[in-house]
């Protein structure tokens, strides 16, 4: 669509504050926000066709610069802390005056789509960027209405990103120039000195993650879901470098999505947020992810890569600005994707850590209240050379595996989860991509054909009549043998030479996850405590024969 005529555009900006604009457009199709990005010179073209840009300073979310509103709406329902810090209403309203007031002069760019692949659970979205490449960005990730779709509506929830715009902090009330401000009380969003495009798409997380279960009873996942051909969903929690999105990318299985859903109450099932992807890159290479690969193309957005010298062809292993390089592209460049992005209810649902300890079974099934301890604790570890300073393997938690996105308390969701397992007859795992054979740097990591050929095997039936044993410590039931897979790898404790040594790791995780949990412990239900792992002295027990 052709930009608009100022006092139409108006009438849609109105309830944003704006009273006037000096040139906006409405909805431009991918093809003219290329066109304009390239222009005002905010990135280039690479040899697929892929706009590239950079995000300045910030090359991923600030999360010590997110606020929420503290308000009659948040006041008692959030869960204030070192994540979801507070932020005055009066700070908010002078804030989003001078937002506006910067943006008045400039080119903008509005764009109206929705979050939230299932009717019942919707949420008309306006935003405005001060970038071209910025509504591209809002264009691939949120879902798009028809062509034909009247978009005057009122919407449910609004984004204004500003990254030109800086705080004053002693005067704002930010912490420094940058911030991500949600306001439940005026449905707005405020995001500005960053032009990472992440804040958006994430900060609409956060709104659902606080909405939903308020307002549908409907579990919102920070997680990758996909549907295989008898018509079985499974859903993939993991944090970043797990293989959620490799290994829910499937060939086998339409994908429903690759990063937030959410699950219905009763048999409602479940239903993407979103209408794209935002997956790394760095490493990237078409032999070990062909769909992504393929993906990036006209259209796409590469961000903070680089180019092999003398050439427009992306250097996948350039790390020069940042290992948290991404592509953002609309979910139907993927060939095997479910239409519309919503499934039944799941019959699986898998866990993944990549466990640098080698303690965790590279497969282990959960029962209720080590499913909720789990993902209450949402455990995986960062390796040396993924952070600056991290020069051994580090033990990260991150409650329900995105805890910066929670708005309420952690165990809120998970009772959820243990309500919809006590409703369906859902199978959840544990999956370690980890290493293997002994600790990193000792052991080796899990061969990725033998994950997929775990994963199979649950989602197939396969370990259905399959004897299961529980691990000594951790209490997960794990499985006795599994059809083309090592029968010594299924226990990790046979896998290590120094045995001793495996049973002094293990017991060191266990307190590691003890003492993770301790913030949670007053909130927690007996229900989920009873999923807690032993802390006393290893017991050298060996599980499989």
């Amino acid at each position: 669509m052709p930009t608009s005529s100022i006092p139409a555009l108006l009438a849609r900006l109105r309830p944003l504050g704006f009273t006037r604009a000096a040139r906006a457009h409405f909805n431009l199709p991918p093809a003219a926000l290329v066109e304009a990005a390239l222009c005002r010179v905010e990135g280039v073209l690479t040899d697929t066709g892929a706009l590239m840009c950079d995000t300045g300073k910030f090359t991923g979310r600030s999360p010590k610069d997110r606020f929420i509103v503290r308000d009659a709406i948040t006041e008692d329902s959030v869960w204030w802390g070192d994540i979801n810090i507070p932020f005055g209403p009066d700070k908010f309203d002078e804030l989003h005056q001078k937002m506006v007031d910067y943006l008045e002069d400039k080119e903008l760019y509005v764009r109206e789509g929705y979050a939230g692949a299932h009717p019942a659970a919707q949420l008309k979205l306006r935003v405005v960027t001060e970038l071209a490449w910025h509504n591209l960005f809002c264009y691939n990730l949120f879902l798009r209405p028809a062509e034909t779709a009247d978009t005057s509506w009122l919407a449910d929830f609004s984004i204004i990103c500003a990254p030109g715009f800086l705080a004053d902090p002693a005067v704002d009330g930010t912490r420094q120039a940058n911030f991500a401000i949600l306001n439940f009380t005026k449905k707005l969003i405020l995001i500005g000195g960053t032009a990472y495009a992440g804040e958006m798409k994430k900060g609409i997380f956060g709104v659902l993650n606080f909405l939903l279960p308020h307002t549908q009873d409907t579990l919102p996942m920070h997680c990758s879901a996909n549907i295989g051909a008898r018509g079985d969903a499974a859903v993939f929690f993991g944090l970043s470098g797990t293989g959620k999105t490799t290994l829910s990318t499937d060939p086998n299985r339409h994908l429903v999505g690759d990063d937030e859903h959410g699950w219905l109450p009763g048999q409602g099932g479940i239903f993407n947020f979103e209408g794209g992807c935002y997956a790394k890159v760095i490493d990237l290479a078409a032999d070990k992810e062909p769909e992504i690969w393929q993906a990036i193309r006209f259209g796409s957005i590469v961000e903070n890569t680089r180019f092999v010298p003398g050439t427009r062809t992306v250097d996948y292993a350039n790390k020069s600005v940042t290992e948290n390089t991404r592509t953002a592209y609309p979910i139907d460049y993927i060939p095997n994707i479910a239409v519309p992005s919503v499934g039944p209810v799941p019959t699986h649902i898998f866990f993944l850590t990549a466990d640098a300890t080698g303690v965790l079974p590279p497969l282990s099934k959960l029962d209720k209240s080590h499913a909720m301890y789990h993902f209450l604790s949402g455990y995986t570890a960062k390796v040396a050379g993924t952070e600056m300073g991290i020069l051994e393997p580090q033990a990260t938690f991150s409650a329900c595996f995105g805890a910066v996105f929670l708005p309420l308390h952690p165990t809120r969701y998970a009772e959820m989860l243990g309500e919809k397992m006590d409703e369906h007859p859902v199978s959840v795992w544990l999956v370690n991509t980890g290493w293997t054979g002994g600790g990193y740097g000792v052991g080796s990591r899990m061969k990725l054909g033998y994950t997929r050929a775990l994963i199979t095997a649950a989602l197939t039936g396969q370990l259905d009549e399959v004897k299961f044993r529980p691990h000594p410590i951790f209490g997960v039931q794990v499985p006795g043998a599994v059809p083309g897979i090592p029968t010594e790898l299924l226990d990790p404790r046979r896998t290590w030479v120094n045995k001793a040594a495996y049973d002094q790791a293990a017991s060191t995780l266990a307190n590691k996850f003890v003492a993770n949990f301790e913030k949670y412990a007053a909130a927690a239900s007996p229900d989920i405590m009873a999923g807690a792992p032993l802390v006393a002295e290893p017991v050298g027990q060996v599980l499989v024969g």
